[in-house]
């Protein structure tokens, strides 16, 4: 019973290193580019919309499709940018914790 006990405080302290990183999220910024940098769209790491930038020569009324496009690719850049982050960050907090195979964190 006393890894048990061990094991509980382990995923106690886990628990308090995740909700601190869960709150630095918010000042982590990632940026995702389409079109070899014509748009860049900006996320923080909680996945909020921070900005976008588009390049005046990607305007074109007559082919809003394209821009569209752009936008939606940046997007997705940052998101999988924010995503890579999120599991890199969680893998360097579960370095230490040895869990039983099945069991997940939060409990």
């Amino acid at each position: 019973m006393k890894n048990l006990g061990n094991m509980m405080k382990q995923a106690q302290q886990m628990q308090a290193k995740m909700q601190e990183m869960q709150a630095k999220l918010g000042d982590v910024e990632m940026t995702g580019q389409s079109g070899a940098g014509i748009v860049s769209i900006t996320l923080n790491g909680k996945g909020d919309l921070k900005k976008v930038k588009i390049d005046p020569k990607a305007v074109d009324p007559e082919d809003v499709e394209v821009l569209e496009d752009l936008i939606v690719a940046a997007f997705n850049d940052a998101k999988n940018k924010v995503e890579a982050h999120m599991a890199e960050e969680t893998a360097k907090l579960m370095g230490g914790l040895k869990l039983p195979p099945g069991m997940k964190l939060p409990f």
